[in-house]
């Protein structure tokens, strides 16, 4: 496989952001939802509507062709509209996608690591996110030390302690 580089998330990288939101929802096997029946759930456009908000942070992985092949960014929702993985005000919720060829080379580890990085000189304690209890990328949440503090129907929220 190739190499890949992580650089900084642009304004510019909203539309990559949204086909990673797609890559987050559609993890399952089987028949994907279309990118426009995602986007417009108010649940999942949440996630990269008015990208690049004060406060947003993100990387993009790409690969030797500049081509983007995964992203990690976090934002912060208030208690009146939170995500999924919503814990508080001023704790991020990280959103992560890799496009599934990418999968297991590192891509995933590496924007997160970056990420949780960015929020830690950023000033914020904690990232929180949430995962399907099924999914196979949970494993990666653990080793980069996640935990699980709420448990729902079929899907927990995770959270890092950053400092």
């Amino acid at each position: 496989m190739a190499t890949y580089r992580v650089r900084p998330a642009a304004q510019s990288d909203g539309n990559f952001l949204g086909d990673m939101v797609c890559e987050a929802a559609n993890w399952r096997p089987g028949a994907p939802r279309p990118r426009h029946d995602v986007l417009a759930a108010p649940e999942h456009g949440r996630y990269i509507a008015g990208w690049m908000r004060p406060g947003d942070a993100g990387f993009v992985a790409v690969d030797p062709q500049d081509q983007p092949v995964g992203a990690a960014w976090y934002r912060t929702f208030p208690c009146s509209e939170p995500g999924f993985g919503y814990v508080g005000t001023g704790v991020p919720e990280l959103i992560i996608g890799v496009r599934p060829i990418w999968r297991a080379h590192g891509v995933g580890r590496a924007l997160m690591t970056r990420l949780a990085d960015r929020a830690r000189q950023a000033g914020f304690a904690r990232l929180s996110l949430s995962v399907d209890r099924d999914n196979f990328a949970t494993t990666l949440y653990r080793s980069e030390g996640f935990v699980v503090v709420r448990a729902g129907l079929g899907r927990d929220v995770m959270v890092k302690r950053l400092r």
